[in-house]
Parts: C-alpha cells; sequence; structure tokens
C-alpha cells in the first residue's frame, strides 16, 4: 500500500490549513505528507508554508495565457492526474472551495484514489456567492470519501445533503491551529509599512482597523461603497488609522487608491504574509471584511469583525457574538462601526468557534480510520464531536 498522503494547496489560505495537517502526519509510522504545489498562486504558497519550516515537495508547472477558470482547471487537472498516475498515493487531501481543490478532487476521484475534504460542508446556498466558490465546493463534496467538517453546523449541513455520517468527521478548522503556531512564535514584523504603523499609533496612543476586501463579487460598486464608509469611518474618529493591505488586481488597487490616497491615517501596504497578518490582527480594534479566512482567525484575538457581504458562510462567528453582516451599504457600515469603536468593544480570547488548535491531530485520526492504518488518532467513530 502506498504511504503518501498529497496535501494540495495552490492559494495561501489552502497552504495554511494544509500546514497543521503535514506538521501532524510527519510523526505517523506509516503515512507520509507530500505538500503539491498546485502552481494557482506562484509565490504565496511557498511564504505561507516557511513560516511553519515547510515547503511544497511538488511543484505543477502550468501555463496561463488568458487567465481565465477553465484554461486553470484543464491545466491542473491534467499535470495532477500525471502525479498521482505516477505518485500512486494513498489519498488526496484538499482544502475548500479554490479551482485547485475541484480540480484535486477530480483527478484522484477519476483515478479512483479517496479524496479527503478539508473544511467540508459550508454553503451559503448561493451559487453566484461567493462565485465560484460555492459551485466548487458542492461538487466536490458529492465526490469525496472523506468529509473533514470544521463545526458541527458544517457537519450538519452535509448530512442534510445525504452525505453518509460514517464520512464525515468533525475536526475543527485548521486555521486555529495554524495562527497558535504563528501566534506563540512571535516573529518579528517584515512589512515596513507594518513598522512604521504601530510605531505611529503607539506614539498617538491610537487604535488599528483593518480591512480587506478580495472577493470577485465586491469589485466595482460594492467596493466602491466599502472605501466610501471607510473614509467616513477614519474622520469620525480621529483616534483610529486604517491598515489596508493591497489586492494583486491593478484595477482593484487603483479603486482603493483613488477613494483613500491623501488621508494620513490611512495606511495602504503591500500584501502582509502570514506572521505580520497575524502581529496585526492580535492589535485591532475592529476587521472589516469579506474574507472568510479573518472571520475564522479574528475571535481567537476577541477581535469584532464587520463582514462585508450580504450573507456568510462562517455562521458560527455570528452566532458567537463575535461578527455581524452588514453587507456594501455605506451608511449600515459606518453605523456598525460607530457603535463597535465608540464602545470599545472587546470581546473574549481564546474561545474561537471554529476550533480549539488541535484539528491537524483530528485528521489525521480520520485518515487513519479511512485508510485502515489505524493506532495513531483513534479517536471515536463516524461523527467526531470537538472536545
Amino acid at each position: 500500500m502506498s504511504t503518501e498522503v498529497l496535501l494540495l494547496a495552490g492559494t495561501r489560505p489552502e497552504a495554511l490549513k494544509a500546514a497543521p495537517v503535514a506538521k501532524a502526519l510527519a510523526g505517523h509510522p506509516l503515512l507520509r505528507p507530500m505538500i503539491v504545489h498546485s502552481g494557482q498562486h506562484v509565490g504565496m504558497v511557498e511564504q505561507a508554508l516557511s513560516a511553519f519550516d515547510l515547503r511544497p515537495d511538488a511543484f505543477v508547472p502550468l501555463r496561463r495565457e488568458i487567465g481565465s477558470q477553465a484554461e486553470l482547471v484543464a491545466g491542473m487537472l491534467r499535470r495532477l492526474d500525471e502525479l498521482i498516475v505516477r505518485r500512486r498515493p494513498a489519498a488526496v487531501m484538499v482544502q475548500g472551495d479554490t479551482s485547485t481543490a475541484l480540480a484535486g478532487a477530480l483527478a484522484g476521484f477519476w483515478r479512483g484514489v479517496p479524496v479527503a475534504h478539508l473544511g467540508a460542508g459550508l454553503r451559503t446556498g448561493d451559487l453566484t456567492a461567493p462565485f465560484p466558490e460555492e459551485g466548487n465546493r458542492q461538487m466536490i463534496s458529492r465526490i469525496a470519501a472523506l468529509h473533514l467538517a470544521p463545526t458541527e453546523a458544517a457537519a450538519r449541513t452535509l448530512q442534510a445533503e445525504a452525505v453518509p455520517s460514517k464520512r464525515i468527521t468533525v475536526t475543527g478548522n485548521t486555521i486555529v491551529d495554524a495562527l497558535e503556531y504563528v501566534a506563540a512564535a512571535k516573529l518579528p514584523p517584515r512589512s515596513e509599512t507594518l513598522l512604521d504603523l504601530e510605531a505611529r499609533v503607539s506614539a498617538d496612543g491610537a487604535r488599528i482597523v483593518l480591512v480587506t476586501m478580495h472577493r470577485r463579487e465586491s469589485w466595482g460598486d460594492p467596493l466602491d461603497r466599502v472605501l466610501a464608509a471607510v473614509r467616513s469611518m477614519v474622520d469620525r474618529h480621529p483616534d483610529i488609522h486604517v491598515l489596508l493591505p493591497a489586492h494583486p488586481n491593478p484595477a482593484v488597487q487603483a479603486q482603493v487608491s483613488g477613494a483613500l490616497r491623501g488621508h494620513d491615517r490611512v495606511w495602504l501596504s503591500e500584501p502582509l504574509d502570514y506572521p505580520d497578518l497575524i502581529r496585526v490582527l492580535r492589535q485591532t480594534a475592529l476587521v472589516v471584511t469579506d474574507s472568510g479566512g479573518l472571520q475564522e482567525e479574528a475571535p481567537s484575538f476577541g477581535v469584532p469583525v464587520l463582514v462585508v457581504r450580504d450573507n456568510t458562510d462562517r455562521t458560527e462567528a455570528v452566532d458567537a457574538g463575535y461578527a455581524w453582516v452588514v453587507g456594501t451599504d455605506d451608511t449600515r457600515i459606518v453605523a456598525e462601526a460607530d457603535w463597535l469603536l465608540g464602545s470599545h468593544l472587546r470581546l473574549p480570547a481564546g474561545h474561537n468557534p471554529f476550533g480549539d488548535g488541535q484539528a491537524g491531530h483530528r485528521v489525521v485520526a480520520a485518515l487513519d480510520r479511512l485508510l485502515g492504518t489505524g493506532g495513531v488518532g483513534a479517536c471515536t467513530p463516524e461523527l467526531v464531536a470537538l472536545r
């Protein structure tokens, strides 16, 4: 029997969530992790893994000319299929809802290799938001052999879709493992912008608001409204500084710069590497974001989050009182921010509804049960609850 488990990662979030699994598998007596970089986002995967002293074991070279989803998935499918035929792994693990996850799941399924879906069961019920992620993850759920659900709610969603309970394990979200690992390292900041911001905030006795916008459905008019709200927020609260890391899309960068440049308390930075993101998140008074990742990470530090989307697939943060879904209406965003900033609200830290930092070990236990490699993580059969 093959002993390799292919851990696919093509984006930074995938790499961050795969890293705790790779760490947990490293001590396994039989299974061996093989981190595969799909080539989707060159540079970002390597940067994310470096925070864990990891690097890709294999790289899938891609040629992209037109930048379409069809071109990306077709290219990855061919290369991943070749890799699976060559390596004959025991299992393929995909994470979330990216093009890499969809291509990897299809390649594994077509070759008869069990597919483990990390982060399974997230849904908005709207195929247009997030797009194309909602469709990707629903398709993966139809062919996965093992569904690694981050929460009980995600597991219930899968069960409602007729996924057998014996194929579902509630593990917690491995991003909590990742942020705890990085936070414990207490690495110095690498971003010059972050260094300057920390010095200014310290000198002024001010607070930081972290803003991120990256989803395609946010581009255009919705982003304009959010940026108008951010500028108003800074004007209304003289003790806050806004940090907004750059989006890689040039058109989005131009839109952000046009709306916010010239304000001395708005900091437009280069993309932050993960240790810097965790460093600033620990200091942040408020997060304004359309990112799913920050909704999962902020509760660990007791930071309130305004979700500038019409719905969220991370309802656990809302139910636990850490996040508010406010849409992209600038008037509502400003009103909610006024209340949160005016009250200096800080929520309990260390009680993240998405996990307890042990998800990587639960994933290994679930892989043991799937593959019959036993012994390392004999937890409980079928549906495993967070403890």
